[in-house]
């Protein structure tokens, strides 16, 4: 059995095979991962190789979540420097193993593998010693809550994914580098980060850089990250794009969440809780002073919607319900989860913000996906360099003037096939107390009867509730916002209503 320590145990392998090679420092700059990306870009694909002895790859999900990195082992621990990197051992999922590299003074040094940075519990019976060329991902630790107690900030595991945490938060919706065709027939491609280094931090730091080398069949890239811990976690991100071929659809800072149900949308799942998501809304604010706030749903079909932009000032899925008695749950803890806030670096130009939402029955599904695509075809050889910040954590880096939807509930019209929709709106900047309050509503399709807007007083708010008489079965797009006279009271609120 192995259990701590494959070299110490005499498996007849020298501790020179147990560390791997000897390692080597090389230069790096600023350019040496844009290189590697453009050198990457004009040779043919090939996909990564599974080179994991079958008894890691034939890790169950169980026996996987058995392997632990030992804090001990952490890089940096005695360094004296305010972040720590762990590393998440090959496996189950994660067969092709990723090169991680420190970077410190200029050099880039290999981190090797070695079982001896994991613990193994009772679940994990012999495994195989042998040279794994690297790991599966990576996790950054910090003092984010408390001063005395190095809290996991960040995390890179899986494809291109990778989510971060503000003070207070637990994790819950992912980012991703890159999407590719997402929701087209024929099929989505998941680029993925091929490799990765990671600046060694000085003392009294206040931030971390990682840089990663993205591949897949259509495009490779150079991404750089700098991580800045906080009440709201940011990353700068800065990548640089090469497309081996022309791509369809291009998704931009892609976020993945998951929304299986909530005050809008229960379906017919019953649960003892009121509410079960990682995001309950797609924020979306347009350099033109625009603010929209579009409610997620579990639709009953594969439902793409698009917000056409010419000047994005901003994006983000959301958890702006934080209330625990919305969600009734001890161990997730949904109230806690965090929103990511995009922000472009300078300008993307003309495009839009796409959301997509998947049917799903069970909450470990991301059912939920939004990105920027951008209205220029990508072609082959086409070289794209962006910038973006994601802001992790409750609610949006900018503090709205205007009033925020914060509920909406459906249910049955006052006649046969009607629907009511009612909305709260949170209270705003200059929200009149007394003046008279109206609701604004259109529709693409049916007719809107019976709008009313009265006071919340439990809130401070206000409420509005109107019914959709549907034309048929022609879905509608629902919009409405709160005026007084000729003032704008509220962002403006969008639903698509489906038969």
């Amino acid at each position: 059995m192995w259990a701590r320590g494959a070299c110490a145990l005499g498996l007849m392998w020298t501790l020179t095979a147990c560390a791997g090679p000897r390692a080597t420092t090389a230069p790096f700059g600023p350019e040496t991962v844009r290189e590697r990306a453009r050198v990457l870009a004009r040779t043919p694909y090939q996909k990564p190789v599974a080179s994991l002895p079958p008894a890691y790859a034939q890790l169950t999900y169980d026996q996987y979540r058995d392997i632990r990195f030992r804090p001990e082992r952490a890089r940096w621990r005695d360094a004296g420097v305010p972040f720590q990197a762990q590393f998440f051992a090959p496996g189950f999922y994660y067969t092709s193993p990723v090169p991680m590299h420190e970077v410190d003074a200029g050099r880039a040094e290999p981190i090797r593998f070695s079982p001896e940075l994991f613990s193994y519990g009772p679940l994990v019976k012999e495994l195989p010693a042998a040279p794994i060329a690297g790991f599966a991902g990576f996790r950054l630790s910090h003092p984010l809550n408390r001063p005395d107690y190095y809290d996991e900030l960040v995390a890179f595991l899986g494809a291109s994914y990778f989510r971060a945490l503000g003070r207070g938060s637990v994790y819950g919706l992912s980012a991703r580098g890159l999407a590719i065709d997402t929701a087209l027939p024929e099929g989505e491609e998941f680029p993925v980060f091929r490799e990765f280094w990671l600046e060694k931090p000085t003392a009294g730091a206040d931030r971390v850089v990682v840089h990663a080398l993205m591949d897949s069949p259509s495009v490779t890239g150079a991404y750089r990250f700098v991580i800045v811990p906080g009440e709201r976690t940011v990353m700068e991100v800065d990548a640089e794009l090469h497309a081996r071929k022309a791509i369809k659809r291009l998704g931009v800072a892609p976020l993945t969440s998951m929304y299986l149900f909530g005050e809008n949308d229960r379906g017919t799942l019953e649960d003892f809780r009121p509410e079960v998501h990682d995001s309950d809304g797609l924020a979306l604010w347009m350099k033109n002073g625009e603010h929209l706030w579009r409610p997620l749903r579990n639709p009953s079909h594969l439902s793409v919607s698009s917000f056409q932009v010419d000047g994005l000032h901003a994006f983000g899925l959301m958890q702006r319900d934080r209330d625990f008695r919305s969600y009734e749950d001890l161990e997730a803890r949904y109230d806690k989860r965090p929103g990511v806030w995009v922000e472009p670096v300078g300008d993307w130009g003309r495009g839009a913000v796409q959301l997509v939402e998947i049917p799903s029955h069970q909450e470990f599904d991301d059912n939920i996906v939004a990105y920027w695509v951008p209205e220029t075809p990508v072609t082959a050889g086409t070289t794209l360099r962006l910038g973006w910040k994601l802001t992790w954590g409750s609610g949006s880096p900018e503090r709205a003037r205007e009033a925020l939807a914060t509920a909406t509930r459906v249910a049955p019209g006052s006649t046969p096939g009607a629907r009511r929709f009612v909305l709260d709106f949170s209270p705003g900047e200059g929200t009149p107390t007394q003046a008279p309050v109206e609701a604004v509503v259109s529709t693409t399709s049916g007719r809107i009867v019976h709008p009313i807007t009265q006071r919340n007083e439990m809130t401070g708010g206000w409420r509005a509730t109107f019914e959709l008489v549907p034309e048929g079965h022609t879905p509608a797009e629902l919009r409405c916002f709160l005026r007084s006279g000729s003032d704008t009271l509220t962002e403006t609120w969008s639903y698509p209503w489906t038969p």
